[in-house]
């Protein structure tokens, strides 16, 4: 904490700070509260011990891109076909790639573990604490809801290779719920001695999250049969779904590619961990990002161009398209287990360090007063040095949305539509303020890491791509849509919104401080 310690902190009651002539004067006056008091307070402080190596491994095995979109590119097979996974790689590598950028720039200027929420308040044009609150409920939503999506990938991976193993297995939706559970339990306890292991971690994961990637490809490319360019760069499939339009399926289809490099936020929620963070965790965020997009393009082009038997794929009793795409690469099935077993330790691996965003990010919405009961939440465990309870609630809520499997059949669908959803909703709120800012001609005071005369288009560009994924993505990936196949992710974020707009008018607006630097605030 010791590049805060020297900074006043304010929390503002009123609009900009501007005076209310309804409103008290000790209201119209912000109030600064310093770090050392949250401290006093109970709600604990995290030592900065992070080093540079660390944080770029932990941003770059947390999104794990190619492991993720290659165990889940089923749904791009229905929507879109090969267009959605090439091309879609390529503009959802560029789209988050200039989101991350502006982010980037607004974490060197304030990198803190509250990230969009403060920023929101930061640079909101009205009611900053109210537009604070708001993004604090919606980025807690969005994290917890990644945190929850991993175990789905790994349930999926764990039944996949059951049913490929032992044919005669019938699995339940209930089974899936189970190997979730468990998938949830092993790393929040493991959490518990993450600050140990932090580095080992961080290095076992960075070498292997390559090391599998090339192995994966060179794999496929020596053994497998070779499908046609043509394949690969001239075909969308719009046939399959019941989504006839060509533009709707192919960004139906985009969520295959578009959440695995999403996250890249994560990193910002170590920020008080981090050594050197206005320039360690912009950075960080960007080599993510831009690697893992990278990664994520070519393994898709090399999944596409060594397929098979596409029917074979798309018709797998595993329900997993990469078990047969390897098998049919490979004719042996010690060879299958392997390369789909190294995706799975690497997603595992990418699930510690979720777990360990998540729950700092809901420490730090607690510290500020944006959850209830959240004295308890703000707890920071005085030897260990994490936020145990916290950990823990992200944990029970991750247990309960796993229940979701067992109602409906495309839950998995579901649950990597909602972090989408919602992760985009926290980056669209604070890049629409700080464009509106600029246009103003109201610049903050910024931080090592700046954009000049860059930052408006590459802001802007960012605004346009969020809104174009968010108009998608709530959209069922079948026709016709029933009560079983219908992607509730939509519904899901909607009632969050009115939870976070309810909280405000019941307590929230008496309850919450919401710290912002001077430097974010101030104008140049």
């Amino acid at each position: 904490m010791a590049d805060l310690k020297s900074e006043a902190i304010e929390v503002f009651h009123d609009v900009d700070g501007k005076k209310n002539s309804s409103s008290s004067i000790e209201e119209q006056t912000p109030k600064v509260v310093r770090v050392e008091e949250n401290q006093e307070s109970g709600s604990g402080i995290l030592e900065r011990y992070i080093n540079p190596a660390a944080i770029v491994n932990f941003g770059f095995t947390l999104q794990a891109a190619w492991e993720a979109s290659g165990s889940s590119f089923q749904f791009s097979l229905l929507n879109g076909g090969p267009a959605s996974l090439v091309y879609g790689s390529i503009l959802a590598g560029v789209g988050s790639t200039a989101i991350a950028t502006s982010l980037a720039e607004m974490a060197s200027l304030d990198p803190v573990v509250g990230a969009q929420y403060r920023w929101s308040a930061a640079f909101a044009p009205f009611n900053p604490k109210f537009w604070g609150l708001f993004q604090g409920w919606i980025t807690i939503f969005a994290w917890i809801t990644v945190t929850a999506a991993s175990p789905a990938y790994l349930s999926n991976i764990v039944t996949g290779l059951v049913i490929f193993n032992y044919p005669e297995y019938e699995p339940q939706r209930w089974h899936g719920t189970l190997i979730m559970w468990g998938f949830v339990v092993i790393p929040v306890f493991w959490n518990f001695y993450f600050r140990k292991m932090l580095n080992t971690l961080e290095m076992i994961g960075g070498i292997c999250h390559v090391l599998f990637f090339v192995v994966s490809i060179i794999t496929l490319v020596v053994l497998a049969e070779r499908s046609p360019a043509s394949f690969v760069f001239n075909n969308l499939w719009d046939e399959f779904s019941g989504w006839t339009n060509p533009g709707v399926a192919f960004s139906i289809g985009l969520i295959t590619v578009t959440f695995p490099i999403t996250s890249f936020d994560g990193v910002l929620h170590m920020s008080d961990e981090v050594k050197g963070a206005r320039t360690q965790v912009p950075h960080s965020m960007i080599i993510a990002v831009t690697s893992n997009s990278v990664m994520q393009f070519a393994y898709m082009v090399a999944v596409m161009f060594c397929i098979g038997d596409v029917e074979k794929v798309t018709t797998t009793p595993t329900l997993l398209p990469i078990i047969e795409v390897y098998y049919q690469a490979t004719k042996s099935k010690h060879a299958t287990n392997l390369l789909v077993v190294m995706i799975a330790f690497i997603l595992f691996i990418s699930l510690f360090n979720i777990f360990a965003s998540v729950s700092r990010l809901t420490w730090a919405f607690s510290r500020d007063k944006g959850l209830p009961f959240h004295k308890t939440f703000a707890y920071v465990h005085p030897t260990l040095k994490i936020p145990i309870n916290a950990l823990l609630l992200v944990g029970v809520i991750c247990c309960l949305l796993a229940l979701i499997n067992i109602g409906s059949s495309t839950a998995f669908n579901a649950l990597i539509s909602l972090p989408t959803i919602a992760l985009y909703i926290s980056y669209f709120i604070p890049i629409l303020f700080l464009v509106i800012r600029k246009l103003q001609n109201r610049h903050p005071t910024y931080g090592p890491f700046k954009l000049g005369r860059w930052g408006l288009p590459i802001n802007l560009f960012s605004l346009v791509f969020i809104v174009y994924i968010l108009i998608f993505l709530p959209f069922p990936t079948m026709l016709p849509v029933t009560a079983v196949n219908m992607n509730y992710a939509g519904p899901l974020v909607a009632v969050v919104i009115l939870i976070a707009i309810g909280d405000w008018f019941v307590s929230g607006k008496q309850r919450f401080e919401v710290p912002i630097a001077r430097a974010a605030k101030g104008d140049q």
